[in-house]
């Protein structure tokens, strides 16, 4: 059994303020000094690099498609551990969808599946007694639901406040909170910058997080939050485990891309990785001019913005050493913008060149999940292996694949590169779902070199 007391926030739909609240809820509290957890439904690595900062411990995804729904509650277990108040932050508007699944990968099924009570934010800007009529309809639309309470936010005036709690009183329905038009400022910093602001534990976000918990401790009633909390009943599962076997013995230091404040891809890839046997050493892609001494292999996880990269081409003493590890033969795992950054050139800047291609920025995005199959054998998977993953790309590569591609998919033409050790695709992939990529990294790592010398890039 696993007691956590625990929230979910989410919204009609976005755009209602859950993320700032969110932040700001788990920074007002651990400024308090309880130990804080926070959990972001679906892919989004920005807004759960955000919930870690506030909470001081790392944040993490909870997305049913990527790792399967029975794997939610024990990585939730996993990642909640010793915490007093675990707060999972919605995504879209409650009983949304990007898959089109909302009965299995909605916030709602989600807080279904973990049996928490979810708490509304409500833009009330242009809304008057017509909040409670919509609240209700969230309330009344599916009967398994556990919603809470609301927090109203863009409140207009104390005469506004008063008429949204009057008609909400009429339902039922518990206050937590009203927020001000400016009591919520958008301090956060552009999302342009990814997670970069967190890794690099930047002065800017550290104070926009602290902003934020000001706002919602002088705004929200914290200690009816908790209590609601605390109200959850435990969950009948066992926390997940990044444990899958004897790890390896001679413990290669493997690089993962990141910062002082975590890597580019999930907690759990670092989790995996160690508990294989590896020695876990960061490299900053951005600062970093060499590859920490001794390294196997390395990783690249798909947060890696886009937007860097200009500082990317600059660092070109850390460019020929990815190149060098990867054309003797050792174990390089690129997903997102790892994959262009190992590209000859991306938009006329000079990347890694282990690939023989080339990117250009688009406009508009590529997003998406994508089951998959792997085309080719490699350190990532056998051949013939089908897997769930997530692209989120602009940025596009010619030729799209390799010799032996990465993967392919239903309606698209083959993606990505396998080319010795290397694994290279947009393609980003949740390892808790497939732990075994870990232990073959991690046992590719520590074989002797399998190449002298130089070769072509692919």
């Amino acid at each position: 059994m696993t007691a956590v007391p625990r929230l979910v926030f989410s919204a009609p739909s976005s755009g209602h303020g859950t993320n700032a609240l969110s932040v700001g809820l788990l920074a007002a509290l651990a400024d308090r000094g309880l130990d804080v957890a926070g959990f972001k439904v679906g892919p989004d690595h920005v807004d759960a690099a955000y919930l870690g900062l506030a909470a001081g411990r790392p944040g993490r995804n909870l997305d049913p498609r990527l790792t399967g729904a029975d794997r939610l509650g024990p990585l939730f277990a996993h990642g909640a551990q010793g915490a007093a108040l675990a707060l999972i932050q919605g995504t879209m508007g409650l009983y949304d969808s990007v898959a089109g699944r909302p009965e299995a990968e909605s916030t709602a099924a989600v807080a279904t599946a973990l049996r928490s009570p979810v708490v509304l934010a409500v833009d009330v800007a242009a809304m008057g007694q017509s909040v409670a009529a919509l609240v209700h309809g969230f309330r009344s639309y599916d009967e398994q639901l556990w919603l809470g309470g609301v927090i109203l936010t863009q409140v207009a005036s104390d005469r506004h406040e008063a008429m949204l709690r009057e008609a909400l009183d009429d339902v039922g329905m518990p206050v937590y909170g009203a927020l001000r038009r400016h009591e919520l400022p958008p301090v956060l910093p552009s999302r342009r910058h990814g997670v970069v602001p967190v890794l690099a534990r930047d002065a800017e976000a550290t104070r926009a997080v602290r902003r934020l918990g000001e706002a919602v401790a002088g705004t929200v009633d914290l200690e009816r939050l908790l209590a609601l909390a605390r109200s959850a009943p435990a969950l009948s599962v066992p926390p997940w485990s990044p444990d899958s076997g004897a790890p390896v013995g001679d413990a290669p230091v493997v690089a993962l891309a990141g910062g002082p404040g975590g890597s580019y891809g999930h907690p759990e890839v670092a989790e995996l990785l160690r508990a294989a046997g590896a020695q876990v050493v960061t490299v900053d892609p951005l600062r970093d001019e060499a590859l920490p001494v001794g390294t196997s292999a390395l990783v690249v996880g798909g947060a890696l913005p886009e937007s860097y990269a200009r500082d990317l081409s600059a660092n070109r003493r850390l460019c020929i050493a990815v190149a060098e590890l990867a054309r003797t033969g050792r174990p390089v795992i690129a997903e997102g913008t790892g994959l262009l950054w190992l590209a000859r050139e991306l938009d006329g800047l000079p990347m890694c060149g282990v690939l023989d291609a080339i990117g250009a920025s688009r406009d508009g995005l590529v997003v998406g999940y994508r089951e998959a199959v792997a085309q080719s054998d490699s350190v990532v998977a056998a051949a013939g292996t089908t897997v769930v993953g997530y692209k989120q790309h602009s940025a596009v590569l010619t030729p799209r694949s390799g010799q032996r591609p990465a993967w392919s998919w239903e309606g698209g033409s083959p993606e990505g590169f396998v080319w010795r050790g290397v694994h290279a695709s947009q393609l980003g992939l949740h390892w808790a779902a497939y732990p075994g990529i870990a232990t073959r990294l991690v046992t590719a790592a520590a074989l002797p070199s399998p190449v002298e010398g130089v070769a072509t890039p692919a």
